[in-house]
C-alpha cells in the first residue's frame, strides 16, 4: 500500500489535475454542442487513468526477485594473455569486459548522464515527467517524435532482460516492466553501481558489449585512459550504435559528439571554453579488432581447443558449469608476446621482399605461360565467364580491393607466398611462438600444422637412426654411387652437380650432402629408419625408397619441431604445451601447468648429443653459415636448412637447448616456385626469417638470456668424435697407399731441406773465417 501510494502521490495526482483541468474547459465546449460525447470521453478518460495506474504500478510484464537481480550476471568473455602479460585476444559469445565504477574516469560518466539522464541522480529509477510524457505521446498517440523517456536504471532493466513480443500491446508491458526492475534495482544497489552496471552491458555494435571493450576497440585502450573527446565518441554511439560508429560514419560520429559535448556544457560539467576548444579537435581513432589484427589468431585458435577441454575435465571432476565463451576465464599462455612480435616483423621483411621477385618471375616468360596454363585449368573447372568485379586481395602493405578478373584474382593467390613460424621450448614443450600464416583474415589455414616435404631438414633423422646404429660422426661415406647397368635407375645428385671422394658422415650431413646420404640410407637401412620415424610420432607413413632419404615425406612444422628437439634435450620427445594457467575473474585457480613433463625417451642422450654437435657444424660452417656470416647472429645455435624439389617449399629448423625454431616458405601449390636457388632454396628464403627475429631476440638482453643457453660440452668418452677431415679423395685402401706415399715424399723433402741448411752455415761460417 505504501509504495501504492506513493506513485499515486508522486505521478498520477499531478498529472490527473491538468487532466481534469482540461476536461473541465472540454466540458463548457461539449455541452452547447454535442452531450452524447461527453460520456465517451469520460469513458475514455477513465480507461486512460486505469492504464495510468497499472502502467506505473508495474502491473504488466515479467517479475524478478530481489535474489535474481543481486545474482545477475552479464555474459563476459574470457581474455588470454601472454607469459609476458600481453592481451592476445578474447573468447566470447558477447564480446565484454565488465569494469568497476571507480575505474570509470568522471568525464565519463557526466557525458553519460548529461546526455542520457540528467536528472540521475535525482529520481529512483524513474522520471515522471518524461514516463507520463511517453505514455500519453508515444503509446497512447503514437507520436514516435517524443523521446524515449526511459531513464539509465530502466535502460539498464531492457538491457539485463531485453523486450518481449506481446502483440499491440508489446511496448505497454515492456515498458511497465522496465519501470518495476529499474524501482527493484535502485532499492537494491547505489547510484555509483547501477552506472556501472549499465555502462558494461551496453551495445556498442560489432558484436562489441561494454565500455571496456568499446574502449579498446575503437581506441586501443582501456576505459580508464579514455580523454574526454573520446568518452563524448563512445556515449555518443548509445543513440544508435551503427550510424554514429566512428570507424564506419565519422562524419555522423563527430557531429554526434558536439551534441555530447553541448549537453556537457549545459549542465555544468565542462565550461564554455572547455566546450569551444575540445569540440574543434578532430576524430582521432586507434581501431584495433583483436580478432582481425591480432599478433598471434592462428595460436588462439589452438590454446581454444585446449582450454575447452581443460575446463570440460574441471567441470565434469567440479559439478560445475564453468563457460570458456561467458565467464570471464583469465588464460595465460606460454607464448612470449615479444618473440612473436619480433617474428611478425620479420615475415613483413623477407616476405614483403620475396614476394615482390616471385611477382616478377611470374609475368613474363616460360613462368608467365606457366602460370597461365595453371589458371585456365582453375578457371575450366569453376566454368566461370571471368567477370570483372571488386575483389580482396592481400598485400604486404595492407589487405586491398580492387576490380579484377577471377582469372586475375586466381593468379595473385597462386603466387602468394606463405610461410609459418614456431618456436617451442624442447626442455617443457611450451610454445613460445606461433605464426601460422601471412593473414588470419584473409588466409585462416594454418601453416604450422600443414603438412609438406620435409627436403633436407628429414636427413638428421636419418642420421640420427645411423648413431643409434652406432656409426660414428667420422665415419667416411662415398660420395660417388655404385655402378648400375639400369639406365632408368634413380641416380642422386648433389646441389653442387659434384660427386668423388669420401665425405665423413658430420660433413655429409652439414653440407647436406645427398650422394653420402643416399649412401648411408642403404647403411642403415628402411626398417631401422621407419621405427625411429614413428617414435618420433609423424603422421606420415615413410616409403622404402633411397629417395626417401632426401625427405620425400610430408611433415608439419608442429612434428618436425617435436623431433629436433630430441636433438635439444636429450633424446626425449616431448608435447606442446600452450596454457600455464586459467582462473576465474575474482582469482580462483581452476588449471595450472604442472611441473611434470609428459615425454618419452625415442633416441640415447649420446645420439641427441651428437647430433646436436653435427648440426652446430652445419650451422657455423655448412648449408646455414650465413646465418653467422650475413646475419650476424651470434646466439649458440644449431640448424639445418631444406630444400624441397624444384624450390617448392623452403624450410630451416634450428634450436638451442631452451629453444627449437622451425619455419617454412612456400606457395600454396608447389607448381609455383622460384626458378633459382638464388631466391628459393632454404638458406635464401626460410633462414632469414628466423634470423632476422634473432638479430632483434639477441639486442633484447633479456629476451636473449631467457630464451638461449650455451650447448652443454660432450662429455670426456666423446671427446674428439667430431675432430676427423670432412673430406678424403679415394676409397679408405686409396688413402691408405696415399699416406705411405705421402709420408715417403715429406721425409724426402725434410732431408733436402736439411741438407740446404747445413750448406748455409758451411758457408756462414768460412766466410767468418776469410
Amino acid at each position: 500500500m505504501n509504495k501504492f501510494h506513493e506513485v499515486w502521490q508522486n505521478y498520477v495526482i499531478p498529472y490527473l489535475t491538468i487532466i481534469i483541468q482540461k476536461v473541465k474547459a472540454f466540458y463548457h465546449y461539449l455541452t452547447l454542442h454535442k452531450n452524447k460525447v461527453l460520456g465517451g470521453c469520460f469513458g475514455i478518460i477513465g480507461i486512460g487513468l486505469l492504464f495510468i495506474l497499472l502502467f506505473l504500478s508495474g502491473v504488466f510484464g515479467s517479475s524478478y526477485s530481489d535474489e535474481e537481480l543481486i545474482n545477475f550476471e552479464n555474459e563476459t568473455a574470457s581474455v588470454v594473455y601472454s607469459e609476458d602479460n600481453i592481451l592476445l585476444g578474447k573468447f566470447f559469445a558477447e564480446n565484454r569486459t565488465n569494469v568497476s565504477y571507480d575505474q570509470l574516469p568522471k568525464h565519463l560518466v557526466n557525458a553519460l548522464v548529461a546526455t542520457e539522464d540528467a536528472r540521475y541522480f535525482e529520481h529512483e529509477g524513474v522520471d515522471s515527467r518524461s514516463v507520463i510524457r511517453v505514455l500519453i505521446k508515444s503509446i497512447l498517440l503514437g507520436d514516435k517524435s517524443s523521446g524515449g523517456g526511459s531513464t539509465i536504471t530502466q535502460q539498464l532493466a531492457k538491457n539485463m532482460f531485453g523486450r518481449k513480443d506481446y502483440g499491440p500491446f508489446s511496448m505497454l508491458i515492456n515498458k511497465s516492466n522496465e519501470i518495476k526492475i529499474a524501482q527493484q534495482l535502485e532499492e537494491l544497489f547505489s547510484k555509483e553501481e547501477l552506472l556501472s552496471m549499465y555502462l558494461n552491458t551496453i551495445p556498442f555494435g560489432e558484436d562489441v558489449y561494454g565500455i571496456e571493450s568499446a574502449s579498446e576497440r575503437f581506441f586501443n585502450k582501456k576505459v580508464s585512459d579514455l580523454k574526454i573527446e573520446e568518452s563524448a565518441v563512445l556515449i555518443g554511439m548509445l543513440k544508435a550504435n551503427t550510424y554514429y560508429n566512428p570507424r564506419l560514419y565519422p562524419k555522423h560520429s563527430l557531429k554526434r559528439r558536439s551534441v555530447v559535448l553541448h549537453q556537457m556544457q549545459k549542465y555544468d560539467y565542462i565550461s564554455k571554453s572547455e566546450y569551444d576548444s575540445i569540440v574543434k579537435l578532430p576524430l582521432k581513432l586507434d581501431y584495433a579488432n583483436p580478432e582481425n589484427q591480432g599478433i598471434a589468431n592462428y595460436f588462439l585458435v589452438h590454446v581454444k581447443r585446449n582450454a575447452q577441454k581443460i575446463i570440460s575435465e574441471y567441470n565434469k571432476k567440479h559439478n560445475s558449469h564453468l563457460d570458456i565463451e561467458s565467464d570471464g576465464l583469465v588464460i595465460t599462455t606460454s607464448l612470449n608476446a615479444q618473440l612473436q612480435y619480433y617474428t611478425l616483423q620479420a615475415f613483413q621483411k623477407q616476405l614483403g621482399k620475396m614476394q615482390n621477385l616471385i611477382e616478377k618471375q611470374y609475368k613474363s616468360g616460360t613462368s608467365k605461360k606457366e602460370l597461365d596454363s595453371i589458371v585456365a585449368k582453375h578457371l575450366k573447372r569453376l566454368n566461370d565467364s571471368d567477370p570483372k568485379e571488386m575483389r580482396e586481395y592481400f598485400t604486404w602493405e595492407g589487405t586491398k580491393t580492387a576490380e579484377l578478373s577471377l582469372s586475375d584474382s586466381i593468379r595473385k593467390e597462386l603466387t602468394l607466398l606463405h610461410a609459418g613460424f614456431l618456436a617451442l621450448n624442447p626442455q617443457d614443450g611450451f610454445i613460445k611462438a606461433w605464426v601460422g600464416g601471412i593473414d588470419f583474415r584473409t588466409h585462416p589455414y594454418d601453416q604450422v600444422t600443414a603438412k609438406r616435404q620435409l627436403a633436407s631438414t628429414f636427413k638428421p633423422i636419418l642420421y640420427t637412426a645411423a648413431l643409434e646404429k652406432g656409426i660414428r660422426p667420422c665415419k667416411y661415406l662415398k660420395n660417388e654411387m655404385p655402378e648400375t647397368n639400369d639406365e632408368e635407375a634413380w641416380q642422386p645428385e648433389n646441389y653442387s652437380k659434384t660427386n668423388g671422394g669420401m665425405y665423413s658422415m658430420a660433413a655429409s650431413l652439414a653440407k647436406s650432402l645427398n650422394i653420402p646420404t643416399v649412401n648411408l640410407y642403404n647403411t642403415v637401412g628402411y626398417s631401422n629408419l621407419k621405427e625411429l620415424w614413428e617414435k618420433m610420432e609423424f603422421s606420415y607413413e615413410i616409403k622404402d625408397y633411397p629417395s626417401t632419404a632426401l625427405g620425400t615425406s610430408d611433415a608439419s612444422l608442429l612434428e618436425l619441431a617435436r623431433a629436433y628437439s630430441s636433438f635439444a634435450n636429450g633424446g626425449y620427445l616431448i608435447n606442446p604445451r600452450f596454457i600455464t594457467s586459467i582462473k576465474t575473474p575474482d582469482g580462483k585457480v581452476i588449471y595450472e601447468s604442472s611441473e611434470a613433463v609428459v615425454s618419452k625417451r625415442v633416441i640415447s642422450e649420446e645420439s641427441s648429443l651428437l647430433m646436436s654437435a653435427i648440426l652446430q657444424k652445419a650451422l657455423n660452417n655448412g648449408t646455414g653459415a650465413s646465418m653467422r656470416s650475413v646475419y650476424g647472429v651470434r646466439l649458440p645455435l644449431a640448424g639445418k636448412t631444406g630444400t624441397s624439389q624444384s624450390y617448392g617449399d623452403a624450410w630451416f629448423a634450428s634450436f638451442n637447448p631452451n629453444l627449437v625454431m622451425v619455419t617454412r616458405v612456400g606457395a600454396s601449390s608447389q607448381s609455383i616456385h622460384f626458378n633459382t636457388g638464388r631466391y628459393g632454396t632454404g638458406s635464401t628464403l626460410a633462414l632469414p626469417i628466423t634470423a632476422l627475429t634473432l638479430q632483434k631476440v639477441e639486442k633484447n638482453k633479456e629476451l636473449s638470456h631467457e630464451l638461449f643457453t650455451y650447448f652443454p660440452a660432450l662429455p670426456h668418452y666423446l671427446d674428439g668424435a667430431l675432430d676427423c677431415e670432412d673430406y678424403k679423395e679415394g676409397t679408405d685402401v686409396q688413402m691408405f697407399f696415399n699416406n705411405v706415399f705421402k709420408k715417403k715424399t715429406e721425409e724426402e723433402k725434410e732431408t733436402k731441406r736439411q741438407e740446404r741448411k747445413k750448406r748455409r752455415e758451411e758457408r756462414k761460417k768460412r766466410r767468418q773465417q776469410n
